[in-house]
This record gives structure tokens, C-alpha cells and sequence, in this order.
């Protein structure tokens, strides 16, 4: 059994922005393995599937995002997985537009939702997929939480599919098989960003 788990913010005022990335790819897995993701439970909306034999849960805490690691604690802690088992994909600032990260543990970051998660759990020992919704030299509150221009919501929305891909794969293939495949390769400095690797 696998729980993957997106980080976001409930509420239509929040649903198109960066900071629900999380949200985003958890719908695209949604629609591949057919799950409903409608039910209210462990603080979250949850939905529960298969994929090649393996049991799939699909969570949606519905916290707010600072306190994303509650929910996480509840899920968790009711079905005792091993972390390795725990899927987590959010928003990061400090990765590119459309980039993609996957990791097998780590710390937080700058991301309050998933210092929360780390926190609440006890561990930062679990896999993560990280989607690049690029810096901003203003308000980072209106970066993640503003309306995003329409040139950005192309590659957005390609992100979360990869982001689903890359969730999947780490279930059929393992995840540092799912690395190889994913994970952007960094940029050269000519080219402009190469903090990817954060």
C-alpha cells in the first residue's frame, strides 16, 4: 500500500495558484487510476485505488497549508506504512518553472507545508516530488498564493502531469529508478538557473 499525499489549499480562492501544485498532480493521478478523491477523512479528502495489484490512497489535506503535517500524522499513523511508502508532492520556489525533483528524504526547505509534514511525522526520511513554480523578487505570499499569468499555466499544468508520471513510476519502478527517469537535468549557467539541486 502506497499513500500520496499533494499539499495544497482548500477553497476556490486557492485552487489555480502555484501552492496548490500539490493538489493539482494528486487530480492527474486521480484520473489515471480512476479514483474519486471526495472523502472526508484524517483531516483531508481522500480516495482510495489500485495500481497493478497495489494498493493506492490519494490524500488531499484540507488544513491549510501550514498545517499540512496534521493531516499527514493522522493518515499515517492510522495505516502504519513504512515511510518509504509516503508520497509527498508540493510547490518549490527554489526550483525552476515546470522542473521536477524527486528525492528519497530531505529537509523541508523553505516550505512551511512541508516543515510541518516533517515535523508531524518525526522523520524527514520519506519520498517527495518537488514542482518548480520558479522564484519571485516581490511578495513571495502573491507569488504562491496570486493568480498566475496565462503564458505560466501551460507549463504548470505539464508539470503536475509530470509530476503524476513521476508519482506512479515511483510505486511501479521504485524510486531510484524514478530519479533517472524524472528528475530534470540541471541547467548550465550560460543558460540561466542552475539551483535545481536544492
Amino acid at each position: 500500500m502506497y499513500i500520496i499525499a499533494g499539499l495544497g489549499n482548500p477553497g476556490k480562492k486557492y485552487e489555480n495558484t502555484r501552492h496548490n501544485m500539490g493538489f493539482h498532480a494528486v487530480d492527474r493521478i486521480a484520473e489515471a487510476l480512476r479514483i474519486d478523491v471526495n472523502r472526508g477523512r484524517f483531516q483531508s479528502l481522500i480516495g482510495e485505488g489500485d495500481l497493478d495489484g497495489e494498493k493506492v490512497i490519494l490524500c488531499k489535506p484540507q488544513t491549510f497549508m501550514n498545517l499540512s503535517g496534521n493531516a499527514l500524522r493522522e493518515i499515517c499513523s492510522f495505516y502504519k506504512l513504512p515511510m518509504s511508502h509516503v508520497i509527498v508532492i508540493y510547490d518549490d520556489i527554489d526550483l525552476p518553472l515546470g522542473h521536477l525533483r524527486i528525492r528519497k528524504a530531505g529537509g523541508p526547505g523553505t516550505h512551511n507545508g512541508m516543515r510541518s509534514v516533517v515535523q508531524q511525522l518525526g522523520t524527514e526520511d520519506f519520498p517527495r516530488i518537488r514542482i518548480g513554480v520558479g522564484g519571485n523578487k516581490g511578495s513571495l505570499v502573491n507569488h504562491v498564493i496570486g493568480a498566475v499569468p496565462k503564458e505560466e499555466r501551460v507549463r504548470l499544468e505539464e508539470a503536475a502531469q509530470a509530476a503524476s508520471d513521476a508519482a506512479l513510476d515511483i510505486i511501479r519502478l521504485g524510486a531510484d529508478r524514478a530519479m533517472n527517469l524524472h528528475n530534470t537535468k540541471k541547467e548550465s549557467r550560460k543558460n540561466g538557473e542552475s539551483k535545481d539541486e536544492k
